[in-house]
């Protein structure tokens, strides 16, 4: 009886702090201004700002709901406490044992929310794969993680869009881009910014010798508008068509107007050939180079870019975030959390999640040792 006291105690603590990290009496403000704009007869006139207002309320609704949902759980398991103490009936308390346990996991999920502070975490992200070191293992490997993360985006119910694909030699993919579209995709696939390494039994080597492949994973916010400190000027773009071809067609639509932009002043490059139209690919590869550019300005203003993204490492030995191993022992390590699983297979599959929030405690800790 006395346990389920202090857990009614401890859940209401976390109760108020989720009131304060989830802003929840600025964002019901907010909701009612939302509200009143959408009620306007003119609202959806401009339809661009009206879906992105309307994702906004939707987003903020959410939030609230979870919290109130939360509020009444906590309200009804007091409520059963208090009426078993008056009955001296034990069956009610482990009623109201059982749900404060489903409370307690109900704020697990809700407090990783209170990880997501950087300035961007709540857009999509644009993400570059590419194969390094290790030839067509490499190749065959940054193949599976494009997998993996594409299998991720399903599990959340995220979008995810490829839009360039330029294939292996062999087997795999020598690089791919492409975006994912939903809440939060920015924050949470900032974890995976960095090299990946894999040891496995090789299965294109006949003697099946065990070998090691290099991937990196970039990732940078996504901009539907150029932000106000970037500007792209035309005349500093070289900009080639070109027709993708070859076994691309299992990732993209194959068409004959492919756009490649590389701005000039930079040297960066940005791809896409997943639009029906040259001057949608151009479009896309617009908003692509301004979330990369931005990243840069970035990096050039503050060397240590916590808020971005990651460092940037060679594609090579002793430069990964995260070793995936298949032989001679099953394990998926990642060396900033020092947070790691047995199953790689799961991993591979898209069972990321766990790593994410790991990394995203680790970036905290880290924040508050400083």
């Amino acid at each position: 009886m006395s346990e389920s006291v202090s857990e009614l105690s401890d859940i209401k603590a976390r109760l108020h702090e989720a009131f304060s990290y989830l802003r929840i009496e600025e964002i019901s403000d907010r909701k009612t201004e939302l509200e009143d704009l959408a009620a306007q007869p003119h609202f959806w006139d401009d339809t661009e700002n009206a879906r992105k207002l309307s994702q906004e309320l939707a987003e903020l609704s959410e939030d609230i709901g979870i919290f109130e949902s939360l509020k009444v759980k906590i309200e009804d398991a007091e409520t059963l406490i208090d009426l078993a103490e008056e009955e001296s009936d034990e069956s009610i308390f482990t009623e109201a044992s059982l749900l404060l346990k489903n409370i307690e996991i109900e704020f697990n999920d809700l407090e990783l929310r209170s990880l997501f502070t950087g300035e961007h975490d709540e857009r999509d992200a644009v993400c570059h794969l590419q194969s390094g070191e290790g030839g067509t293992e490499a190749q065959d490997w940054a193949e599976m993680l494009l997998r993996m993360y594409q299998r991720w985006a399903e599990r959340r119910g995220l979008s995810f869009e490829i839009t360039a694909v330029s294939e292996g030699t062999e087997a795999g993919i020598s690089s791919a881009e492409f975006i994912v579209t939903g809440r939060r995709a920015y924050g949470m696939l900032q974890s995976e910014h960095g090299v990946h390494r894999l040891v496995r039994i090789s299965p294109f080597n006949k003697q099946s010798n065990r070998h090691t492949s290099f991937a990196s994973m970039h990732v940078v916010p996504f901009f539907d508008e150029l932000p106000d400190q970037i500007e792209i000027d035309e005349t500093e773009l070289r900009i080639d068509t070109y027709r993708s071809s070859g076994a691309g067609g299992q990732h993209v639509n194959v068409t004959d107007s492919a756009v490649r932009v590389t701005h000039l002043p930079t040297g960066v490059v940005v791809s896409c050939q997943n639009e029906r139209s040259q001057h949608q690919n151009k479009e896309k590869c617009l908003q692509m180079l301004a979330s990369r550019l931005h990243d840069l300005q970035q990096k050039q203003r503050n060397e240590e870019i916590a808020s971005i993204r990651g460092e940037n490492k060679n594609v090579g030995f002793g430069s990964q975030i995260r070793s995936y191993v298949m032989q001679p022992y099953q394990m998926v390590k990642d060396l900033r959390s020092n947070f790691e699983v047995g199953s790689v297979e799961n991993v591979l599959d898209g069972e990321i999640d766990s790593f994410i929030e790991s990394y995203l405690r680790w970036v905290r800790s880290e924040a508050q040792d400083t």
